[in-house]
């Protein structure tokens, strides 16, 4: 009963949490026989998280991949690739990948880390991790680029890319690793805790480039943590403004850098939120779906509404068989990023069939890292 003159309180309204997203179907029936055997152990053991046979055979199956023996007949007889460290295939064929690239892509494969291309391979990846002096180590850096300072960066995001694979192969209670981790995320967590942070650009003439002491995190840095779920919680503040870095807009500005007395373009390099809307996942459709994975399996896109919008733009263009089909808008480009090419080849299907079936598998494991409830067909 209301009194005359006694100030009335507001009852608190209770807000109802969102309801949770419907479940993804995945189409395991279609993948297994239309995919292959890499896709189908790898449905097995990431999306559906089922124990594998007890049968010894079934470790062999991924073998029977022939982008990973055309990748395997390239390498050399010292564990490393010809082309290079992170050189990236032109098209669908996989002849010129660098050394880095091609271990994640044997590792995508379902290849085990143990067998004898992977290991040898590996001792160079653990050499770069070690901050190697070895002038013959990055010979390929020395013809064209005699500034020192070009030398040092240029052997940190090869350190970058190594601490990325030897994470997603499964290293991350190798104290090597663990060191490297921790050197590297000093860095960016420094700059992240500086003004630069917000406002990394300085003005040389009549264009801003990013300043030379700046030090955002890479792709390949995002990679390494997103596979080291441990070194993560250990360093959950340094997360917290990672996470806080990687959701603000992207700058309009190109990443140029000034290293020395150069000029140079920094594509490498993280300036926000990469996928900030649909335009930006229909231009360049394999480094959207490597992005949502990495902020998936970091945690990152289970907390951000607009990546979970994007996921679910992507799974409602699916058919009527749950099944990817590419809206016109849509560009599968023949060149990749480096830190994204070898997500995509895990069919020896060719275009378009071939994407088809690697980006249906890729959303089912980004629902499942991103927690969503999955429904088997």
């Amino acid at each position: 009963m209301l009194v005359p003159g006694e100030p009335v309180v507001p009852r608190p309204v209770a807000v109802l949490p969102p309801p949770p997203p419907p479940p993804v179907v995945v189409p395991a029936t279609w993948l297994m026989q239309e995919g292959g055997e890499v896709i189908a152990v790898r449905l097995m053991r990431d999306v559906l998280a089922m124990p594998a046979p007890s049968a010894g055979r079934w470790s062999l199956v991924p073998y029977g991949s022939r982008r990973g023996w055309q990748l395997l007949g390239r390498q050399d007889a010292d564990g490393q690739w010809p082309a290079g460290w992170l050189t990236v295939p032109d098209g669908d064929g996989v002849d010129q990948a660098g050394s880095i690239v091609a271990f994640r892509a044997l590792l995508e494969l379902g290849w085990d880390r143990e067998s004898p291309g992977m290991a040898a391979a590996r001792r160079w990846l653990f050499r770069l991790l070690a901050a190697d002096d070895d002038p013959t180590l990055m010979a390929e850096l020395r013809p064209a680029l005699d500034d020192e300072e070009l030398v040092v960066r240029g052997r940190h995001q090869l350190r970058e890319a190594a601490a990325a694979a030897l994470a997603q192969a499964g290293f991350e209670s190798d104290p090597r690793l663990r060191g490297a981790a921790r050197r590297l995320l000093q860095r960016v967590d420094d700059f992240l805790r500086s003004p630069l942070a917000a406002k990394p650009w300085v003005r040389v003439g009549n264009q801003h480039l990013l300043a030379a002491d700046a030090e955002p995190p890479s792709f390949h840095f995002l990679q390494m943590l997103a596979f080291m779920p441990q070194f993560r919680s250990e360093h959950f503040e340094s997360m917290e403004r990672l996470y806080a870095y990687v959701s603000q807009p992207w700058p309009r500005q190109a990443a140029v850098q000034q290293i020395g007395s150069r000029q140079l373009e920094q594509p490498q390099l993280v300036l926000g939120d990469l996928m900030a809307t649909r335009g930006d996942l229909d231009a360049a459709m394999p480094s959207a779906l490597t992005w949502l994975e990495t902020m998936a399996r970091m945690g990152f896109l289970q907390r951000h509404e607009g990546w979970g919008r994007l996921l679910d733009r992507l799974l409602a263009d699916r058919d009527r068989r749950d099944v990817w089909v590419p809206r016109r808008s849509v560009v599968m480009p023949t060149n990749v990023p480096d830190w994204a090419w070898p997500s995509m080849i895990l069919t020896d299907r060719e275009r378009p069939a071939g994407a088809s079936i690697d980006v249906t598998f890729r959303l089912a494991l980004i629902a499942r890292l991103a927690g969503r409830t999955l429904e088997i067909r």
